[in-house]
């Protein structure tokens, strides 16, 4: 078999490092002992910092994360408000009818379906519009046109 030369290999830093903690211990004893020392005092040794580069943080294009975001809702089934600001919503305008109106979880719930399933079709109507208008970005406007068409009126 053939010999194959082998590189030089460089000295790690550690080494070094731990190379003068041992020369530093070994200066020190002398000195004390030749000043007439015995107590050791501690000798501080300067560690070279190695540079390190922070890690640079991924950012995604525009819009890939708002994509992201559609499919994963597009997926689920929960509901997407939370519950009790909008439990409080509903009390709130049914105080303007009534003063001592009292409601059933399953009511509540019942009516949180209902109104998120209306804004989800809403929103698909008006992203509709913006379509067709040859935009991407659903404007004030386009919401309008939708409830015009659907027959809404403000």
């Amino acid at each position: 078999m053939a010999r194959i030369k082998s590189r030089a290999r460089k000295s790690s830093s550690n080494s070094d490092v731990e190379l003068m903690r041992k020369l530093n211990t070994k200066r020190s004893k002398y000195a004390l002992r030749s000043k007439g020392l015995d107590e050791e005092r501690p000798v501080k040794i300067q560690t070279a910092k190695k540079s390190t580069k922070p890690n640079k943080v991924y950012r995604h294009r525009p819009g890939t994360l708002a994509l992201k975001e559609i499919r994963r809702y597009q997926k689920s089934t929960e509901l997407l408000i939370k519950k009790l600001p909008f439990q409080r919503l509903v009390r709130e305008i049914s105080q303007k009818f009534h003063d001592q109106l009292r409601f059933q979880a399953s009511a509540l719930d019942a009516l949180q379906e209902a109104s998120e399933s209306y804004l989800v079709g809403l929103f698909e109507d008006t992203n509709l519009c913006c379509v067709h208008a040859k935009r991407v970005t659903i404007m004030p406007k386009d919401i309008q046109l939708a409830r015009r068409i659907r027959g809404e009126l403000n």
